[in-house]
Order: C-alpha cells, then structure tokens, then sequence
C-alpha cells in the first residue's frame, strides 16, 4: 500500500489530476487534438483556363521587350533583364505601418518553328512586411564616480516579411498583357 503525505495541501485528486497533465503535457499532449496545417496544393487544378502565360505573334526577345517596356512604364525597377527573361520589383505603402512588394518574374519562350510567335509566362508574388519598433537600452556604469548610471536607450525599426504568396491568374495578368500588346503593336510600326 502506498501512502501519501498530506503536507501539500491539496486533495489527491487535484494531486492526481496535476501529475496526469504535467504528463500529457511533456508526452506532447498526443490525445489533445492538434490543427494540421492547410495544404495549399490541394487546391492546385492545373486547369487550361487559369493560366499565367499569354501567345504573341512576335519573337520572345520582342515579347520580353514589351513586358520590360509594360513594367517600366507602370514604376517597376527592373532587377535582372536577360533577352528571353526579366524580373522587376514595385514598393507599396497601403498603410502607414504596412508595407507590399510585387516582384514579376517574365519568360519568353519561341514557339513553333520559325519562332516567329512566343508565349510569355508571367507570375507576379506578393509579399507582405510590416513595422516592428524594438528598443534597445543599456547603463553607463563609471566607477570612479561612483553607481552613477546614465540610461542609453535607442529605438530601431525593422521590416518583418509577414505573409507571401502568388498574384492568382486573372484580370491582373490580363491588364498587363494587354499593356504588353500594346507595347508589341507600336514595336511593330517603328520596325
């Protein structure tokens, strides 16, 4: 027979119920549910009709030339630009703490051919920051002087990338590949 001390306190019951939870917590809590989390590529369909990509009836490297001009024209810097492939990014500020960038990422492929026409695959991500203030302090100690401690204190802010994800195919892309033929058409007429 085991015996107890009673110089807890506490009922044996709450005693017990105590050991059973410190156990079930450090056990990982395996018989409390647990959220798994989403898996976003279940609902990847690899459908035809939404798709990043575009044809045009001119060459890649004048397909690329549109999208470089189409980006350019819209504010985007451009961060690496090769004759089939470019990349751009744009800063925005919807909010005072919040901060969005969408970097595009271009390639021009020749179909066919002569490769007299291309398709231009394009996506566009999204990401997401946001302000984060720390502050840092430190004493001054000087020993000759006695405990005399002077507060040093400095206030730094920092972006912090919160979220991140694909522009999904639709009238974004569509807006652009519009500005591309645009851009394509008046290409044409100077040639």
């Amino acid at each position: 027979m085991v015996t107890t001390s009673r110089s807890s306190g506490l009922p044996r019951a709450v005693r017990c119920a105590l050991v059973l939870l410190g156990t079930a917590l450090l056990g990982g809590c395996p018989s409390l549910p647990h959220k798994e989390p989403p898996r976003v590529y279940q609902n990847e369909n690899f459908q035809a009709d939404e798709t990043f990509s575009r044809l045009f009836d001119a060459p890649a490297a004048n397909t690329c030339e549109a999208a470089r001009r189409a980006l350019l024209s819209q504010g985007y810097v451009l961060a690496m630009t090769k004759p089939d492939a470019l990349q751009a990014t744009k800063n925005f500020q919807p909010e005072g703490s919040v901060h969005v960038q969408i970097s595009f990422n271009v390639m021009c492929l020749p179909e066919g051919r002569a490769g007299q026409i291309s398709t231009a695959y394009v996506n566009a991500i999204q990401d997401r920051y946001t302000v984060k203030k720390s502050s840092n302090s430190a004493s001054l100690g000087v020993s000759a002087i006695g405990s005399l401690s002077i507060p040093l204190s400095s206030n730094e802010e920092s972006l912090i990338k919160v979220g991140s994800e694909t522009i999904p195919a639709g009238p974004f892309y569509d807006r652009f590949f519009v500005l591309m033929g645009r851009y394509l058409r008046e290409q044409s007429q100077i040639e």
